[in-house]
């Protein structure tokens, strides 16, 4: 008896695991991993693939969990039968990979739930009333709240007490106490979504890809600057006061970032083009701080990955890298070709945009307070980068002197003989030192260090320090200097008055430039303007400058 209702738990294992649905709707041609319920809500599964496959779908899924049980009750044991109604879930939820490889579907299984609950009382496994209570306690809260997620727990609850005040053996009672845990398990995500404020409610429209003529959708992929940011998203804010009282180790924290797949932490609201088109944008996270980045470049090109994929389901029709999240995966080459369908960016084009667009406002507010620019000595900081060369071949005509600090000497060397011939009357500096800024009355820095490079024994008084660096640059003890000023650089405002549940710590309804690069590209569906890799194209440069104006971009300086 043991051999076989073990034989039978595995079959309905494998029962709950078919992948009935998944092979109905590849072969009407639809894509399952972009059609997923768990990220997009039935309305959109019913739009993308139409009521008759749907309802098909949900048929097959609830008659797996319903025929699983019906199999496991041919033993007459109860125990046997609940923990078959426990297998199956667990089958959907975790099928064996060769059924669908590195990319199972990630539903919700209620239906298959809605199956094993009709089995358990069709069968007499278990009373009418302990089957039909997680059904009434799912349609009250999901009615009441919204939350299909909140809902199905709150239905499961019900269900392990129900089961628990039954006169089963043990066996039945875990595995009901195990459907609870399982299902929280898999809606952890939507549990920090409703923390966070971004999980949608039922009825709630859920943007997707191409649905709205006048509605637009793109992602953002952010990280942590510091330990402090991690606290930003609510999800994570009950930890703040452990690490504060010793009780958790701020390691600890650190540790699990790192191992935390990409997730839905925010969404950018308000934004209005001046032609009238909305642009809905999620911000998606894996909580990296810096060092990782420098420390562990394959995980974060593996994450980025991950948060591209996320991307894709939530109906993003562009993705774009923020932070350090821009230089993973040679620039996001590695991450647009592991997603070839979504557009990936890394927002060097519009970035540059802005500084060139910022750039003769600076020098000309600069001029205006008495200071000569054909005897000032300007300075360019991290010039090996692409960013940080197109300021130095802007300015370098300009002034008297231009020093170009970088860490490549050789190439940073070849890179000024090119500003020298184009800007003969300048004198032009290539070094690694930072201790020649202390000669610079303007510097520009554009550099991809986690950490500030410039510090107040390097800076002189009265310098003006234009901060492209993110994270800044330019250390906060720097401002203490008498005269300083530094101002940010790439930030952008978005039209319409955008909000957001999450600081981007760029100043109320601003966002980054990189960010406003992936807006744009949505807005206009120019798609082969996107950043990727070392080079930015000028043309790319001067498009989304002149797309950024006619959408109603600002840039601010």
């Amino acid at each position: 008896m043991l051999f076989l209702s073990a034989l039978l738990l595995i079959v309905a294992f494998l029962t709950g695991s078919a992948p009935l649905g998944h092979a109905v709707l590849s072969r009407a041609g639809v894509n399952v991993r972009v059609n997923n319920p768990h990220n997009l809500g039935v309305e959109n599964v019913l739009y993308r693939v139409g009521p008759q496959l749907a309802a098909l779908t949900a048929l097959l899924d609830a008659a797996k969990g319903l025929l699983a049980v019906l199999m496991a009750a041919s033993l007459g044991q109860p125990d046997v039968t609940v923990m078959a109604a426990l297998a199956a879930y667990l089958g959907h939820l975790n099928p064996p990979r060769a059924l669908f490889g590195d990319t199972p579907p990630r539903g919700r299984g209620n239906l298959v739930l809605l199956g094993v609950l009709a089995g358990l009382a069709v069968t007499g496994a278990l009373p009418l009333w302990a089957c039909a209570l997680p059904v009434v306690v799912y349609a009250a809260v999901a009615g009441f709240f919204g939350f299909v997620s909140a809902a199905t727990l709150a239905g499961l609850l019900a269900f392990t007490l129900a089961v628990a005040t039954l006169p089963l053996g043990p066996a039945a009672k875990l595995a009901a106490l195990g459907l609870l845990v399982a299902a929280t398990w898999r809606f952890k995500e939507n549990i920090g979504r409703m923390l966070d404020g971004t999980e949608p409610r039922l009825g709630e429209a859920v943007p997707l890809a191409g649905r709205r003529s006048d509605e637009v959708v793109a992602a953002f992929m952010i990280h942590p600057m510091n330990i402090e940011n991690f606290w930003s998203a609510r999800r994570f804010a009950w930890l703040r006061p452990l690490v504060e009282k010793g009780v958790v180790s701020e390691r600890s924290v650190r540790q699990m970032a790192d191992s935390l797949r990409p997730m839905k932490i925010g969404e950018l609201h308000g934004i209005r083009t001046v032609d009238g088109k909305s642009i809905r944008c999620y911000l998606l996270s894996s909580p990296l701080l810096p060092d990782v980045f420098r420390d562990n470049p394959d995980l974060a090109t593996r994450r980025a990955i991950e948060g591209a994929r996320l991307a894709q389901e939530l109906g993003a029709e562009v993705f774009g890298l923020g932070a350090f999240w821009s230089v993973v995966g040679n620039k996001g080459i590695d991450v647009q070709a592991a997603v070839p369908e979504l557009t990936i960016t890394n927002g060097g084009a519009y970035t540059s945009g802005t500084i060139k667009a910022a750039i003769p406002g600076i020098l000309e507010h600069f001029a205006a307070e008495g200071r000569d620019l054909k005897h000032a000595t300007a300075a360019v900081v991290g010039a090996n980068g692409v960013v940080a060369f197109g300021i130095a071949r802007t300015i370098a005509p300009q002034v008297a002197k231009l020093i170009m600090i970088g860490r490549d000497a050789e190439r940073l060397e070849r890179t000024a003989a090119t500003l020298r011939r184009a800007a003969k009357d300048t004198e032009i500096v290539a070094t690694t030192s930072y201790d020649t800024l202390k000669d610079a009355d303007l510097i520009f820095t554009a550099t991809s260090d986690p950490n500030p490079v410039i510090f107040p024994q390097h800076v002189k008084p009265g310098a003006w320090i234009f901060d492209e660096g993110r994270p800044a640059d330019v250390d906060e003890s720097v401002q203490a200097i008498p005269g300083v000023r530094v101002i940010p650089g790439g930030v952008v405002r978005p039209p319409g008055g955008m909000t957001s549940n999450i600081d981007l710590q760029f100043g109320e309804g601003q966002v980054p430039a990189c960010l406003a690069e992936t807006l744009i590209i949505a807005a206009t569906g120019e798609h082969h303007r996107k950043s990727l890799g070392q080079q930015t194209l000028t043309e790319n440069i001067n498009f989304f400058v002149e797309q950024a104006e006619k959408l109603g971009f600002q840039v601010v300086d």
